[in-house]
């Protein structure tokens, strides 16, 4: 089974991908090659700072409007959809408000698995644009996103919730307990970590006398359903 690579300056930007860090580590790392604020950051923004400098030797720093945001948190002042969105915390009271707000513009709205990560991507990137919205259009965008045909384009830092799309999209029968077990093991596999990479992975193998070798748990369970 191949194992992942240690974080490390000499390793390339394909090793970085393959492996399966945590936020502990990717700041860790942020912070010994220099990258400038790495503690306000977060994993997503230091992971592609970090392959700026695995891909070209440069320490870049953040360019994130909203490093310089202070003041009292958007919550304290009491959610409501004309609340220009200036200091977001996402915790479930500031969840739970986009929800309830947005079942009453559509009350047959179900939750689409990856929606409430790419409304934060969709609030990032208007904040960096220097567009000003408020809580309604967070609240739309929200609707919007759960309304959409088919499954969402993969984003590139959500590899896990690509994942867990993707393998419940294709396993038949296949539960999300089923699905987070799988990633389990591909985080510790110097693989990348998409579907298909596990699903080949995790395909009979047979060692040097033509026998099969034995699958891990979660493609185990997996090849029972087909």
């Amino acid at each position: 089974m191949p194992k992942k690579a240690k974080l490390s300056k000499s390793m390339t930007e394909g090793q970085f991908d393959n492996g399966y860090w945590y936020a502990l580590e990717v700041k860790a790392f942020a912070d010994e090659i220099g990258i400038p604020l790495a503690s306000r950051l977060r994993k997503n923004e230091l992971e592609e700072l970090i392959r700026h400098f695995l891909r070209t030797g440069e320490v870049k720093g953040p360019t994130r409007n909203s490093l310089s945001k202070s003041g009292v948190r958007d919550i304290e002042k009491g959610l409501n959809l004309k609340l220009p969105v200036l200091n977001y915390t996402s915790n479930k009271e500031t969840k739970d408000f986009v929800v309830k707000e947005a079942l009453k513009i559509a009350p047959n709205l179900k939750r689409k698995s990856g929606a409430s990560y790419r409304l934060n991507g969709w609030r990032g990137e208007q904040i960096d644009k220097g567009i000003k919205i408020t809580y309604e259009d967070l609240v739309k965008q929200y609707v919007k996103l759960n309304q959409m045909e088919g499954t969402f384009p993969h984003a590139p830092s959500g590899r896990y919730i690509n994942f867990i799309s993707d393998f419940l999209a294709a396993e038949k029968n296949g539960t999300r307990d089923e699905a987070v077990n799988a990633w389990g093991q591909l985080k510790k596999l110097d693989i990348p970590k998409e579907y298909q990479a596990w699903k080949n992975h995790r395909r009979p193998k047979t060692d040097t006398d033509g026998k099969k070798v034995e699958l891990d748990d979660a493609a185990v369970l997996a090849s029972r359903r087909h």
